[in-house]
């Protein structure tokens, strides 16, 4: 397995942005998968993006489009995910994760990072 390691998260006013970073140890990265979901109080736990482990496919829940970005970068062993125009609604946990291949389901992915806490204000 892979661990994770994620950080970025903060507080931020409604129309600013936040970069959360994914740190990956242990089996090589490429192998993976990453996505980064999102878990508020008393809601289940929802795919924000996740990208192919060549970077080559993505995937974006439909309410962060054309507002967050996932990327990549192999070198450094890091995940990314931009995040900009935030909204009071996008305040959660926010977690990495990693699977063997891109899916939408939190039981595929085998590896979970901490959590990182992202607090937008209105």
């Amino acid at each position: 397995q892979v661990q994770l390691v994620e950080s970025g998260g903060g507080l931020v006013q409604a129309g600013g942005s936040l970069r959360l970073s994914c740190a990956a140890s242990g089996r090589a990265f490429s192998n993976y998968a990453m996505g980064w979901f999102r878990q508020a109080p008393g809601k289940e736990r929802e795919l924000v993006a996740a990208r192919s482990n060549s970077g080559v496919r993505t995937y974006y829940q439909d309410s962060v489009k054309g507002r967050f970005a996932i990327s990549g970068d192999n070198a450094k062993n890091t995940v990314y995910l931009q995040m900009s125009r935030l909204r009071p609604e996008d305040t959660a946990v926010y977690y990495c994760a990693a699977a063997r291949g891109l899916s939408y389901s939190p039981d595929d992915y085998t590896s979970w990072g901490q959590g990182t806490q992202v607090t937008v204000s209105s």
